[in-house]
């Protein structure tokens, strides 16, 4: 019967038929809530005008008689907008009523005016009975208003668990740009290894590290690179704490206890910095390779290449550095990844990063 309803109603809306508050209250509510189950014959139960301390909602839906736990707030075809959305919201606010629904006989708003946010965050859902199918049209407003699931709890029950639904998309919606971005700033290495290999699948050349995050940085705006030259150098920024100085401007090495060593490029700072604090320090690789892994599987330093890059015969091979002392470094990293590298092994050998150790990659 609902269908049926809804069908009719669709059309009428179409020629405009409704052409003010009264026959959208007439024409389409009242004939919705009837097929919905309710009284509407009862006006203790389907109460009209409802009075909230001197003002009025046009339906207080009631249950157990005369305690409205829905108000409906009717407006003309198109003038459901944000005015009515607080009008409505303050009267729930005053009867403590826990459903709210806004609607100009096309759209239907439904919210929990008790939840946190503002009006459009506590909206469970939008629904226009025009434009959506009408079996979707009838299975949500049997969910959210049907008379027996209001009297029993169950529509209110489901509005609530629909809400956290849609909370939890929107927080998750909010949080995704910012755990793109940490990624790209962070080089995470599973992230650049798929890109590598994805570009590798397209064209048959694999990119070096450097070349993917640099590509990644610019995609997310992180740094402004006009002419696309994802390969050049710059000083790269560890995280937001330090940023050390450049020890010889346009120059790529290192600088470790005042004495600079030149390096052809940033991978090279890692294997020439590694090995020289291991000449200082005969225990320094073996104390570096028992800190925590780095995510699940992986480790930066290892007595073998199937530890740095486990399932990765291909990464073994290309981007396995025999550092010396029965030890491989891992080079697959990017500026980013190798100044977080060196970071470590400073501390680790007991370094100030940025005073006794300075590197520019």
């Amino acid at each position: 019967m609902l269908k049926d309803d809804i069908i009719v109603i669709r059309e009428g809306i179409r020629v405009g038929r409704f052409t003010n508050e009264a026959s959208v209250c007439q024409g389409i509510v009242l004939r919705i809530l009837h097929a919905l189950g309710w009284p509407t014959y009862d006006t203790q139960v389907v109460s009209p005008e409802y009075s909230v301390e001197g003002r009025r909602v046009d339906f207080g839906l009631c249950h157990p008689p005369s305690k409205p736990v829905v108000f409906v707030e009717v407006k003309q075809i198109g003038r459901a907008d944000s005015d009515g959305e607080r009008q409505l919201f303050e009267y729930a606010f005053h009867r403590g009523v826990p459903v709210a629904v806004l609607t100009d006989g096309q759209d239907w708003q439904f919210f929990l005016p008790a939840e946190q946010g503002d009006y459009g965050e506590r909206r469970v859902y939008k629904l226009d009975i025009v434009e959506r199918d009408v079996d979707e049209v009838v299975y949500r407003l049997e969910r959210y208003l049907q008379y027996d699931r209001i009297c029993s709890g169950e529509a209110i029950e489901d509005a609530r668990a629909d809400y956290k639904d849609v909370a939890r998309r929107r927080l998750i919606g909010y949080s995704l740009p910012e755990a793109w971005g940490k990624l790209v700033e962070e080089e995470d290495e599973s992230l650049i290894e798929l890109m590598s290999d994805r570009v590798e699948n397209l064209c048959g050349y694999k990119p070096d590290p450097d070349t993917v995050a640099a590509f990644l940085r610019a995609s997310v705006h992180l740094r402004h690179d006009p002419q696309g030259d994802y390969g050049q150098k710059n000083p790269i920024k560890v995280d937001s704490h330090v940023r050390p100085p450049d020890p010889s401007p346009g120059v790529t090495g290192f600088r470790l206890r005042g004495q600079f060593h030149q390096a052809r490029n940033a991978k090279d700072v890692l294997i020439r910095a590694f090995r020289e604090l291991a000449a200082q320090d005969a225990a320094f690789f073996e104390r570096f390779a028992a800190l925590p892994r780095h995510g699940r599987t992986r480790r930066y330093l290892a007595r073998s290449k199937e530890d740095l890059y486990p399932g990765r015969a291909d990464l073994q091979r290309d981007f396995s550095e025999d550092i010396g002392q029965g030890y491989w470094l891992g080079t697959n990293n990017g500026c980013n990844a190798i100044a977080r590298i060196l970071e470590m092994a400073c501390q680790v050998a007991g370094l100030k990063y940025g005073t006794d150790f300075v590197a520019t990659l």
